[in-house]
């Protein structure tokens, strides 16, 4: 996240990452302890958003960001220039959703609809980022309502595509090096697959593990905040931060490789030949570097699986747009409308439903997992690479299953395809059991460079 070639990472991620790596306290206060040195690393990364993002268009305007980002650089020194340790974030700068509430930060959600609506305290996700020594560089875009209507953002690799979403904003910004880390949300595939279109790290915990509160929400049964970062390094010092409850145990002790399952059937049969076949290839890589990779039959049912999440969360989104629905409707984009509308004709039978096919699936992953003996499922993270046109963000067919039943779900960058204009990034996706989210990232962090 830092600018040397060591970036540092705290002592119990030290084996996992292989590298000799110095105390992540001393390189920070090296590079930022001098008065005016962490104002200086914040306006750097002001100066590059203000040339890159007109390109990109992955964060929301912003009036005089300069002075807010070196105010709130200025209170990060003071308040740590005593410690003898600063915190794991510190001088990170952060890309927020704009769907996730940030003190002194309008959130717009995409949408057409007055401030006011949206007005609440500070997200308790964002705090602990605070708290970690992380300064938010700006809010960045979003699909409307987190839904299906697109924002402006490119892909970085290529402005014809889509960046993907509804996250697009937070993975754009990652991997256009305007910002070290950013946050996002996941109701059915809105940050595993802009990651993967984007060539970054996308992460989304269990359910639940990274708190909610302070988001606006889509589906609150199903709604997961997630983040961005540009390698398996990045990504475990932002989930120490960010998840509950967390433990190094799992990471500590992973020193040998992982048994991996691939879900083949109708699942898998989702995937487009492109996308199919750099799985293929990286499954390859996998098994000469000496993964065991085994493959049976999972998700043969994931039409139904489909069917009854699109319900559950078409219906929750109603609820939570009712009143802004009706006051506001004539500003709604069409889709979204449309949602808003269809959901209303849902009711408590389909969302009872939905939220007891979460958890029988959930407990079917477990008992695959079992069953097979395996680690992890491994699978690809969008049907393909990203497609062309801003119109719309891709296909989240890939990441349904694992977002119905709320386990641990990570990309990782994996190869390319081929595109008119250049190449295009695909992503490679493990999923592990409920609650076993340090377990996925020691397997990510571990296969990284294998991929």
């Amino acid at each position: 996240m830092v600018s040397s070639e060591k970036a540092p990472v705290a002592a119990p991620f030290r084996k996992l990452l292989g590298k000799d790596m110095t105390n992540i306290a001393s390189q920070r206060v090296a590079l930022f302890g001098a008065e005016g040195r962490l104002k200086q690393h914040a306006e750097s990364y002001v100066a590059t958003l203000a040339q890159k993002n007109p390109s990109v268009l992955a964060f929301v305007p912003e009036q005089d960001r300069r002075a807010r980002v070196l105010y709130e650089s200025q209170e990060i020194f003071e308040r740590w220039e005593q410690a003898e340790r600063v915190p794991t974030l510190y001088g990170i700068p952060v890309g927020i959703k704009d769907i996730i509430q940030v003190a002194g930060l309008e959130t717009r959600a995409g949408s057409a609809l007055p401030t006011s609506c949206f007005e609440g305290e500070e997200a308790a996700c964002v705090k602990r980022l605070r708290d970690a020594g992380a300064f938010v560089l700006g809010k960045t875009v979003t699909a409307e309502f987190a839904c299906r209507e697109p924002g402006a953002t490119r892909n970085p690799h290529n402005p014809a595509h889509t960046p993907g979403g509804s996250s697009s904003g937070s993975a754009a910004a990652v991997a256009a090096g305007l910002c070290s880390l950013a946050l996002g949300s996941q109701t059915v595939g809105s940050v595993i697959r802009p990651a993967a279109f984007c060539g970054i790290v996308g992460f989304k915990p269990s359910y639940d593990r990274i708190p909610t509160e302070g988001m606006l929400y889509f589906s609150q049964s199903v709604d997961h905040v997630g983040a961005f970062a540009g390698n398996m390094q990045d990504m475990l010092e932002a989930a120490s931060v960010l998840l509950n409850d967390w433990s190094t145990e799992a990471l500590d002790d992973a020193t040998s490789d992982p048994v991996l399952g691939v879900p083949v059937g109708r699942y898998l049969q989702q995937t487009q030949s492109d996308g199919l076949g750099g799985f293929e290839r990286t499954l390859l890589r996998l098994q000469e570097s000496g993964i065991e990779v085994k493959r049976f039959l999972a998700l043969d049912d994931i039409e139904e699986i489909a069917r009854r999440h699109d319900a559950l969360t078409t219906a929750e989104f109603a609820q939570v747009h009712a009143e802004l629905f009706r006051d506001y409707g004539a500003l709604y984009r069409p889709i979204s409308a449309r949602l808003v509308e269809r959901g209303a004709q849902l009711g408590a039978e389909e969302i009872e439903i939905g939220r007891a096919s979460r958890l029988a699936l959930r407990q079917t992953l477990a008992d695959l997992m079992a069953t097979h003996g395996i680690d992890a499922f491994v699978c690809p993270a969008a049907t393909g690479g990203a497609p062309r046109g801003l119109g719309h963000t891709g296909n989240p067919a890939m990441n349904l299953p694992w977002t119905h039943a709320g386990v641990p779900a990570i990309t990782v960058p994996a190869g390319s395809v081929a595109a008119e204009g250049g190449e295009l990034p695909l992503g490679l996706q493990f999923a592990a059991g409920y609650g076993e989210d340090e377990k996925l990232l020691a397997i990510a962090a571990r296969l990284e460079s294998r991929v």
